[in-house]
């Protein structure tokens, strides 16, 4: 199978999110399960459609200093007020690679004769593979990010536990949100409800926002009666959702309200 091009790229996806992914593939996403996240991520199943091995994470860099420049004038030209970065691979892989890169889109460059820096905020989507260190808490600090714990009731109790942890870490050093992949869960199945349970105490926490799950029809938690699912509108088609709240957003990115959770207070 072919892999990622370890060369960094601004680019938008059907939604309109505008990604600068700073590692591509997800090695420990699929450490466990075969087809990533709760068994159908959806990066893991593009990646497949286009040959990818997305157990391997590659790390992306710029090429020199023409290339930088290039993706920070892009950057600023965008129409979104974000570039998203964790779009299709988790930046805890090298946390600090990340940040390096964040740096250098944030500050002037030192070897360029001109004054080019991106005013763009960032967010960062993650399932904190890795922890942060205090240094990197520190340095992660000095830029305008907003990170996105990404947590489920799908997920195993101690996984849950630490994003919740990194969650509140977070907190004194950036805007720090709890993207909650949620479902409807299936009351009359006792996983059902217990699951529903944990779900309602991840939404009690202070910024959330909801990211509706779209299994296949093949997905475990489909076919043992976990979730309620159904066919409903999404982009050009239909797909099958769980949606526990039915004001969440299934939209495209531009028109969101919420931008993952910039405008949450």
């Amino acid at each position: 199978m072919k892999q990622y091009k370890n060369i960094i790229s601004l680019s938008k996806n059907e939604r309109g999110i505008w990604d600068l992914d700073t590692i591509k593939g997800c090695k420990s996403g699929l450490l466990e399960n075969p087809n990533g996240c709760y068994n159908d991520c959806y990066a893991y199943k593009t990646a497949k459609r286009y040959g990818i091995d997305f157990s391997k994470s590659i790390e992306r860099y710029f090429e020199n200093e023409t290339h930088r420049n290039l993706i920070v004038k892009q950057i600023e030209k965008i129409d979104m007020p974000f570039i998203r970065i964790g779009c299709s691979g988790d930046p805890s892989e090298n946390w600090q690679h990340t940040i390096n890169i964040i740096k250098q889109i944030k500050e002037n460059s030192q070897l360029s004769l001109f004054d080019i820096s991106s005013k763009k905020q960032i967010v960062i989507i993650t399932r904190h593979w890795n922890t942060l260190t205090d240094e990197q808490l520190i340095e992660l600090s000095k830029y305008n990010i907003c990170v996105n714990t990404s947590v489920s009731a799908l997920d195993n109790e101690s996984l849950i536990n630490k994003s919740l942890t990194e969650y509140e870490r977070l907190k004194p050093y950036c805007k720090s949100v709890l993207r909650i992949v949620s479902c409807d869960f299936n009351e009359d199945n006792l996983i059902g409800k217990k699951m529903a349970e944990i779900q309602r105490k991840l939404f009690k926490n202070d910024l959330t926002i909801d990211t509706v799950f779209r299994p296949s029809s093949k997905n475990e938690f489909v076919i043992n009666k976990i979730i309620n699912v159904k066919k409903m509108g999404f982009m050009k088609s239909k797909a099958l959702v769980s949606k526990f709240n039915k004001k969440a957003y299934l939209g495209k990115c531009g028109t969101c309200l919420e931008m993952c959770g910039l405008n949450v207070k």
